[in-house]
């Protein structure tokens, strides 16, 4: 499947303005933009392992496509949600526990990058991955 592989944290686009939005705090921000995220993804039909590694925690995160499921950011913010297929793209809708605010996000493969984009509260950012 075209999202299987290892994928190294290559840039960001926005990527502070978004956490701010979140309510994260300015020092986890600042580790937060340079955490060297490595994702692991492996896709079975519509069931995907995903395996997170970063200088903050490694986690390992089981779904299948258009099953609800919780999660929780690395800053500790609980999210209750879902991804799902559009055309080749993931799309997960999740919505805050403490809040009631959704975040969404989007994963799709360009070229030879991964582009995951987050929107929320209207802050869109993009981190881009490359194959590692």
């Amino acid at each position: 499947m075209a999202f299987d592989g290892t994928w190294k944290i290559d840039r960001n686009e926005n990527y502070e303005k978004f956490m701010e939005a979140m309510g994260i705090g300015m020092m986890k921000r600042k580790l937060g933009a340079h955490d060297n995220l490595k994702l692991t993804i492996q896709q079975n039909g519509d069931k995907f392992n995903v395996k997170e590694a970063s200088n903050f925690r490694n986690i390992e995160i089981e779904f299948t496509l258009g099953v609800n499921f919780e999660y929780s950011l690395a800053d500790g913010t609980e999210l209750s949600g879902a991804w799902t297929m559009e055309g080749n793209k993931l799309v997960g809708t999740f919505t805050r526990k403490d809040n009631g605010k959704v975040l969404k996000a989007t994963r799709e493969i360009v070229g030879n990058e991964l582009i995951q984009t987050y929107v929320y509260e209207g802050v869109e950012a993009k981190r881009i991955f490359k194959r590692g």
